[in-house]
């Protein structure tokens, strides 16, 4: 099913991450993004310190224009074993220098020379053990350093501005891009699933299709939520999330100090994750979600279909440490005609953002991608 061909399907309507709303306004300004893979470096911290001992060797891999899924399979290769005694905390970007731990179970296994470990792109950096298999989820935060490239100069105060912004009020944890694969092929795949009984036989891959559906219904809950009432605004009915956890509460009122902690960051209201059973919202807030679910009504009899559950996820996204660093003046007077200096910048981005967000998702409230 092509790009097309999902855009016109009236029963399962496709909500793209383009039409999706900002909270401060699409950005004016445009950069390069990902011209290298030097300019989008992530470095993984994992939520607990590994033991020291075990019988699971823990790895922090440099690795460069390679998939987790790859590198876990050249890992179960070099060691002898399965790709299933193989573990990790989160699949990292591909076209991208990323810094990860994976997991390896030496149990009955004679430990290799991990000097003599040779994938393409790849590099051990640090090597430690545990006495259990890494988890995913397992990660406190993951850091970026992001190159932005070919910045009009005109522009770089409205993005100075709007990370000021983002500092104060976050962004929508909204759900990224590559959550859907390729030209939107995993949502392709969950039409020819829950519509026309395409089996898909390996269970890994039915769960990136089933969170891919369940994503772009939670995007559409936050995106409706942001164009009808606004950011920053508490509503009636809200289930509130604990900063840092999973830990939700229903509020008696909107009282002051709630609105206090709000305001803080300890706590976020949530958008539904579709699944079985009743929307734990009210009121206001109720009645807005039916409304999404309504429209979505075949995605989210689908998700039913398969036994999810209605859980709740934090509608708001703040980054640690955020930080905004000039980078080189490409300013190209010589191939301008006179009088007319194309002035244009590098930037460089710093944060840190825990399991389970998205970089991008950060990003396009700041500038557009070209």
């Amino acid at each position: 099913m092509s790009e097309t061909e999902l855009e016109t399907e009236n029963n399962y309507p496709v909500i793209k991450v383009e039409e999706l709303s900002y909270v401060y306004g699409k950005p004016e300004g445009a950069a390069k993004f990902k011209a290298n893979s030097g300019d989008f470096i992530v470095r993984e911290t994992l939520s607990f310190e590994p033991q020291g001992e075990g019988t699971h060797a823990f790895l922090y891999i440099e690795k460069t224009d390679t998939n987790t899924e790859w590198l876990v399979r050249q890992l179960a290769r070099f060691v002898g074993t399965e790709a299933k005694n193989i573990g990790y905390a989160g699949l990292k970007d591909r076209n991208a220098v990323t810094y990860q731990w994976l997991s390896v179970n030496l149990e009955g296994i004679e430990e290799p020379d991990w000097d003599e470990f040779d994938a393409a792109g790849c590099k051990i950096v640090k090597k430690t053990y545990h006495r259990k298999k890494l988890k995913r989820g397992a990660i406190k935060y993951n850091q970026f350093q992001i190159v932005l490239r070919d910045i009009e100069q005109q522009y770089l105060s409205d993005i100075e501005a709007r990370i000021r912004q983002i500092k104060s009020f976050g962004v929508p944890n909204y759900f990224a891009q590559q959550r859907f694969g390729h030209s939107y092929n995993n949502l392709s795949r969950a039409i020819g699933w829950f519509r026309d009984g395409k089996k898909i036989k390996k269970r890994a891959e039915r769960g990136i299709i089933l969170s891919a559906a369940r994503s772009m219904v939670f995007n559409q809950m936050l995106s409706q939520r942001i164009k009808q009432i606004g950011w920053n605004t508490l509503l009636e009915g809200d289930i509130m999330m604990l900063q840092g956890t999973h830990s939700v509460f229903v509020p008696d009122i909107i009282d002051n100090e709630l609105s206090e902690r709000f305001a803080q960051g300890d706590i976020h209201p949530t958008a539904a994750l579709w699944g079985r059973g009743r929307l734990s919202s009210t009121k206001q807030l109720l009645t807005m979600e039916q409304e999404v679910s309504e429209s979505l009504s075949a995605w989210c009899q689908g998700l039913e279909n398969q036994g999810l559950k209605q859980e709740r996820r934090a509608a708001r996204l703040f980054p640690y440490d955020l930080s905004i660093q000039a980078g080189a003046d490409l300013s190209s007077e010589d191939q301008q005609p006179e009088g007319q200096e194309d002035v244009r910048q590098n930037v460089i981005l710093s944060f840190s953002l825990p399991s389970g967000s998205y970089a991008t998702s950060l990003l396009r409230e700041i500038v557009q991608f070209v």
